[in-house]
């Protein structure tokens, strides 16, 4: 538990740490002196006297401890988005001769968009196929070039099985991405055992590097070197400082930089970081599966109105908890109003996040009592809370 390592309002319960993690305490601090030690007082000199041009890699490294990658097979930068780009070019470059990229309904929009956007742009007659999560494995055949998934579904919290899909999509001659966005930091990951060709991932979740934090991608080492940029980057060139009216790309996961890094993001993610270098990701998954166990229990017996929306095993689900509600909006909106905040996702998804670092048994019963309130006396069904925000 490292709650006092985290700048939590005074009486919040905080289950929204799989859509945007708290602040670190020491995050703050880090940041102003980045600011006015390295920006402010070395200018320009700050690439090379403080290390900025060598912070995606090293931070990236940390990441890798986190995901069970090997030191040099993952890079920090851009967004999720742009990383979900590059991982899928280099895998359809890949397998040229394949015209298929295989998908569920459970993935994370963006992930989607970005593959409709670069398959449209390639014209070349690729198909994005979409299954329903539970018949990807079936949906697996020698048509497919590359499968992208989403680890950990982002609405329910399901979770695939990622070695068995890994290894009959390898057998089957695909190219495999996992997105680990709501996995990172959340349940144990070996990237080397599973040995997928690639992963991407955010890290202002579970990794509390505050909003617009930059992304990751991760790059099997065997095959980074032959891997061809589709986002071809001054900073991804092999010597980018010599001006070359040529692209070279840099060696290995350095190929997969593409702009300049946000110095004073990863100043935050980095504070963030430190936190997470004594923890242990087993000891973080029992716990995680005790609370997310606790508050299915408590709900369904205080919210006889809600309907479990996530896997009951707790083998199969991540580490969050959803459940349907038909004015699962409103009912979102009434919760945060009494401090215990939570998100909603379409059409009906209630989501509860729960994360060991900041998040105890009480809590957790705490939030169930304050939501059978809501729930018994209506407090939701006002005016006030069923108009929508921009962001939900």
């Amino acid at each position: 538990m490292k709650k006092h390592q985290f700048d939590i309002p005074q009486g919040m319960i905080y289950l929204d740490g799989n859509s945007l993690g708290p602040l670190p305490s020491a995050a703050t601090q880090r940041v102003a002196q980045t600011m006015q030690d390295e920006w402010g007082e070395l200018l320009i000199k700050g690439w090379n006297q403080a290390g900025w041009m060598q912070q995606p890699a090293k931070i990236g490294d940390r990441i890798g401890r986190i995901i069970g990658a090997s030191p040099g097979s993952t890079m920090t930068g851009d967004t999720l988005c742009i990383k979900v780009y590059q991982a899928l070019a280099a895998g359809l470059n890949m397998c040229p001769d394949r015209k298929v990229v295989l998908s569920d309904s459970g993935n994370f929009p963006t992930d989607l968009y970005m593959a409709q956007g670069l398959l449209k742009t390639m014209g070349q007659g690729h198909e994005l196929r979409i299954v329903d999560p539970e018949n990807v494995s079936d949906a697996i055949t020698d048509e497919i070039a590359v499968l992208l998934l989403t680890h950990v579904d982002y609405r329910t919290g399901r979770m695939h099985d990622m070695d068995a899909l890994t290894q009959k999509a390898q057998a089957a001659g695909a190219i495999v991405i996992w997105d680990l966005a709501h996995s990172t930091g959340a349940v144990p990951l070996d990237m080397t055992a599973s040995n997928a060709e690639f992963a991407v991932g955010c890290t202002y979740k579970y990794l509390n590097g505050g909003p617009g934090a930059p992304a990751f991608i991760y790059v099997r080492p065997d095959i980074a070197p032959g891997v061809e940029p589709a986002l071809s980057g001054w900073l991804g060139h092999l010597q980018p400082f010599e001006f070359d009216l040529e692209y070279h790309p840099g060696a290995g996961i350095d190929r997969m930089r593409v702009g300049t890094p946000s110095i004073l993001q990863l100043a935050a993610l980095e504070a963030s970081l430190d936190i997470w270098e004594d923890v242990d990701m087993d000891e973080i998954r029992a716990r995680s599966v005790e609370l997310c166990d606790l508050f299915i229990d408590e709900v369904e017996a205080r919210c006889p109105q809600l309907t479990l929306a996530s896997p009951r095993d707790a083998a199969q689900r991540g580490s969050q908890v959803s459940f349907r509600f038909k004015d699962g909006y409103a009912a979102m909106q009434a919760l945060i109003a009494q401090n215990v905040i939570g998100d909603f996702r379409a059409p009906d998804i209630m989501r509860f996040s729960f994360t060991p670092l900041y998040i105890d048994q009480q809590d957790v019963l705490e939030a169930a009592k304050i939501l059978q309130n809501i729930m018994q006396t209506d407090a939701w069904d006002t005016p006030q809370f069923k108009a929508r925000a921009a962001v939900t």
